[in-house]
């Protein structure tokens, strides 16, 4: 009997993790606009206070679902443009808005990591998770145009 208890308990704080999954790409879809996550390089994904998991083929995708459903995340991850495949969680991130980035929704946007944008010289159109977050709202045309 105690292995029961032991074993369903177990089993709860796994279904509640915290923890981010890996995106399957090629299988699994953008939970914002439901297309096949495919590009490495552009991905991003989160996880909800209450483990729920969020993945998306673009950062503009999360960026635009979490500002219209206000998700209360535990985890926010972006891939590393420069390693693909590789998360780096929102706050150690900059993100880069550039005509010469072709990001998988048009919105011509990709992270890296911060010590990696101070060795360049942060280029122009540098922007930090939050003042990103500020960015998108105050282009409307971003936020409603993937759906």
């Amino acid at each position: 009997m105690k292995k029961i208890i032991y074993l369903f308990v177990l089993g709860l704080f796994t279904a509640c993790s915290n923890d981010p999954q890996p995106i399957d790409y090629g299988n699994d879809h953008c939970n914002f606009c439901e297309m096949t996550i495919v590009s490495q390089a552009y991905s991003a994904q989160a996880v909800s206070q209450k483990g729920k998991q969020y993945k998306y083929d673009a950062i503009e995708c999360m960026v635009n679902d979490q500002l219209q459903h206000k998700y209360d995340m535990s985890v926010n991850l972006v891939a590393n443009f420069e390693q693909p495949g590789t998360m780096v969680d929102v706050n150690k991130a900059g993100f880069v808005i550039n005509d010469s980035i072709k990001s998988p929704m048009g919105g011509n946007l990709a992270a890296f990591k911060k010590e990696s944008l101070v060795v360049n010289n942060e280029p122009e159109g540098t922007f930090s998770w939050e003042e990103l977050l500020d960015h998108f709202l105050e282009n409307d045309s971003l936020t409603t145009s993937y759906q």
